[in-house]
């Protein structure tokens, strides 16, 4: 067993005092394991308290704080804790305006609340207990009032902590929270067990494609074993068994909670909520408010549990009230407009522009390149294998094949060319090798943007421009044995050659000379940038895959 712990006979003492050190509000009594609300007065609010075993974190020290729980009362892990802690709690905080107790009906929880609540009562001041036995996966098992209290009673602590702080009283608070709890449903599934630090071992086993369903809160096993299923199919069988419970009819409003049992990632619990919503909106059930997220977990068990709270007007504005406890994880409101549409892009625009010789020529050219480039993969795949991971040669071919398959309107001018080609290459292409092009054909198209036939000085400010988009993007330079050591030498050379009075064909044999020549001195370069920069002195030898494949395009556009 792995555990982060100091002793396993002092982890509750020490995780309060670190979770009473984070939240300013609270404080813990000297002798006993309760957490209370500094601020409270019972002489003039009622008290909410709750507890139980430790184990379920964020609850329940999570929730003590204004507007929710007055005292949290914290038992050994998976126990309940004792008269005596709990009627500390309620001599901490109960006073004249009484006491409400949320019990999870297990019980150990029970017998103890119960004593301490009539101890309490001998003393002057006014207890009521709310039980919360909320789990349906025991409803063809046990009686409705034996079933066991698990996450759902999170639900019952936010409305009975609301309705003290609205200033009810003791027994309207109390009957508040028994009448939510009456329309309160919950059931947990669990894809293996968790490890008490005392026991050092799993409680139970499950088989690789195995899951339990309808298990307790306490490690304990489920009601019956099943195959593992996706995320929907979990949250239809859970939600079916609720519904049913529940007599939840086609209109009736709810609240969901989506909790996690302490190991399950937030992406597979916003993955079951969105399997969870789906579900009752196909049966037309009015979600009203949801909640995800570890709300009451059991340790480290991967699982989750489904809880659907029956609402009118006033539940909902109490689960709406606004409370400062650590652990509550804010309002519960949907996104009623979640999807938006992407604007289009500067390209699609260009699509109805007419056609120019100046993007047929990009069409020509870029064809031509896209053909070289896929004739070179071999090469390209063997030298990235050598100073690399070996994909430059796939990466090149799908960049090629998407530009080959760009329809007729990208071709219609240069600037919308560029662009449509980036958007491919973007697309196409993962690794660096995508962003690097797809922010050069960009840069270019910026600087040819409105031109309809470029001269050749002008694709040379669109190519130098490229070059220097890509330098930025990725931090290198020239030397620094990247495709930058045939590009900046490519466009020098043709510039030199365009000043010079070579013709537009000459300068483009300039062009690939230069960027051939670059290419070729890449191998006696020590890398300091991509992947060959992790290698040190072993790559030299080897021409950079990224500089080749320049030389490569550039070839063909003579």
């Amino acid at each position: 067993m792995k555990k982060i712990i100091n002793d396993p006979r002092h982890v509750v003492r020490e995780m309060l005092e670190g979770a009473v050190a984070r939240s300013p509000g609270q404080a813990l009594l000297s002798n006993e394991n309760v957490v209370v609300r500094k601020q409270h007065d019972g002489n003039t609010t009622v008290a909410i308290l709750s507890g139980g075993g430790s184990g379920h974190e964020p609850a329940h020290a999570g929730y003590v704080g204004e507007g929710l729980l007055a005292a949290a009362i914290a038992g050994d892990v998976f126990t309940s804790p004792s008269v005596d802690a709990v009627l500390a709690a309620i001599r901490t905080v109960g006073g004249s305006a009484g006491a409400v107790l949320v019990v999870k009906n297990y019980t150990g929880d029970r017998l103890n609340f119960g004593l301490a609540a009539e101890m309490a009562r001998s003393e002057g001041i006014p207890v009521e207990i709310v039980t919360v036995a909320d789990d349906v996966a025991l409803r063809d098992t046990v009686a409705a009032d034996r079933r066991r209290g698990i996450a759902g009673t999170v639900l019952i602590h936010k409305v009975v902590g609301a309705a003290a702080a609205a200033g009810k009283t003791v027994v309207e608070v109390a009957d508040m929270g028994r009448r939510a709890a009456g329309g309160l449903g919950s059931m947990g599934v669990a894809l293996g067990s968790c490890t008490v630090p005392a026991a050092g071992h799993p409680g139970f086993t499950l088989g690789d494609d195995e899951i339990e369903y309808g298990l307790g809160i306490h490690g304990e096993p489920g009601v019956r074993k099943g195959p593992i299923a996706p995320a929907d199919s979990l949250a239809e069988t859970v939600l079916s068994t609720i519904i049913d419970d529940l007599a939840l009819a086609r209109g009736a409003r709810v609240a969901l909670l989506v909790n996690g049992l302490g190991a399950t990632p937030p992406m597979e619990l916003d993955i079951l909520l969105r399997g969870a919503l789906n579900h009752l909106h196909g049966k037309g059930i009015d979600v009203v408010r949801a909640w995800c997220g570890n709300y009451l977990t059991a340790l480290d068990m991967p699982g989750a549990s489904l809880s659907l709270l029956k609402v009118d007007d006033e539940l909902l504005g109490l689960l709406d009230a606004p409370t400062h406890a650590p652990a509550w994880h804010g309002g519960g409101k949907l996104n009623e407009a979640p999807i938006r549409e992407v604007p289009a892009a500067a390209s699609d625009a260009l699509a109805a522009t007419s056609p120019t010789p100046g993007g047929d020529a990009v069409r020509r050219a870029a064809h031509a390149a896209a053909h070289a480039l896929l004739a070179a993969e071999d090469e390209l795949t063997d030298l990235d294998a050598k100073a690399g991971d070996g994909d430059l040669g796939a990466s090149m071919r799908r960049g090629a094949e998407a530009v080959l398959a760009l329809p007729d309107h990208a071709w219609h001018t240069p600037e919308g060319a560029l662009r449509y080609m980036a958007d491919a290459m973007r697309k196409a292409i993962g690794g660096s090798s995508g962003p690097f092009y797809a922010t050069g054909l960009m840069r270019a198209a910026r600087e040819l943007t409105d031109v309809a036939e470029p001269t050749p000085l002008q694709w040379h400010a669109a190519l130098a421009a490229a070059a220097d988009a890509i330098a930025e993007l990725g931090g290198a330079k020239a030397g620094d044995r990247t495709m930058l050591d045939a590009l900046y030498p490519a466009a020098d050379a043709y510039k030199a050659a365009l000043d010079a009075g070579m013709a537009p064909f000459e300068a483009l044999e300039a062009l690939h000379l230069a960027a051939r020549r670059g290419a070729e001195e890449t191998a006696t370069l020590k890398a300091r940038a991509g992947r060959a920069a992790y290698l040190g002195d072993r790559a030299l030898g080897i021409p950079d895959g990224g500089a080749v494949a320049v030389a490569v395009w550039m070839g063909a556009l003579r």
